[in-house]
């Protein structure tokens, strides 16, 4: 019959099922070769522009490496606490940080140290005064443990239960996650009580992942992690990445 095609079917029925695209798959996908990818995935950074690419792990696996050359990095995860970390409400309002956290991490790019707090608007990058964080520093050599990119130091400010602040190595996508929790529900200038419940949550989870550096290991259980020559009493904001 005219105007059928295979197996008699009319050939505009034939031109139109041709012309359907196929529905995409569910989920997510890497964003560097495009297969499938769980939701627990890994990522990597673009120093040049520090945006986060969901990776599968053959993908991830390409830029573990932290001497190459390249653009993209491997988001490593680690995360380390510092039991003798110190800094007092003075030393907090040099930093000029607007609420009560912050994370810290060098920009290779800019070959410096760079900080962002949260707020309604997401990751908000400060002005962070060189003079105050060099000081720090100094104060806390035991923070230059954190790779430049990748790892971050995140910083609660003092506060009413506590008179030093707090200070954790983690991921820095592990910040940028906070942050992006933290912007769905802050309220006012300083979060809201549900802000302030999300990340005393996160907190935790991070203290019960952890493992607690110190100039050496004695005294102190063998989970902890060394730091050669690192004196152990002092201690600042920390900066990811090495050198200050």
């Amino acid at each position: 019959m005219a105007g059928t095609g295979a197996e008699g079917l009319p050939i505009a029925l034939l031109r139109r099922i041709a012309s359907v695209r196929p529905a995409p798959a569910a989920g997510e996908r890497c964003e560097m070769c495009g297969e499938p990818i769980p939701d627990e995935h890994q990522h990597v950074v673009d120093i040049e522009s520090h945006a986060m690419m969901c990776t599968c792990r053959p993908c991830y696996l390409l830029f573990t490496d932290s001497t190459a050359h390249l653009r993209y990095r491997s988001v490593p995860d680690r995360y380390l606490s510092f039991p003798d970390f110190e800094l007092g409400p003075g030393q907090w309002d040099e930093l000029e940080i607007p609420v009560g956290l912050a994370f810290f991490f060098r920009s290779s790019k800019l070959d410096r140290t760079v900080a962002f707090y949260p707020g309604p608007a997401g990751a908000t990058e400060s002005e962070l005064p060189l003079v105050a964080w060099d000081a720090a520093l100094a104060r806390n050599p035991a923070l230059s443990v954190a790779a430049p990119d990748t790892e971050a130091l995140l910083i609660r400010g003092p506060g009413p239960d506590r008179l030093q602040a707090d200070c954790h190595l983690v991921p820095v996508d592990a910040c940028y996650e906070l942050v992006g929790h933290l912007r769905r529900v802050w309220r006012g200038f300083d979060g809201g009580q549900e802000a302030r419940g999300q990340l005393t949550e996160f907190f935790e989870k991070v203290s019960r992942r952890s493992k607690p550096v110190y100039e050496d290991n004695r005294g102190h259980d063998g989970g902890s992690v060394s730091v050669p020559g690192v004196r152990g009493a002092s201690g600042v904001l920390g900066v990811p990445g090495g050198q200050p």
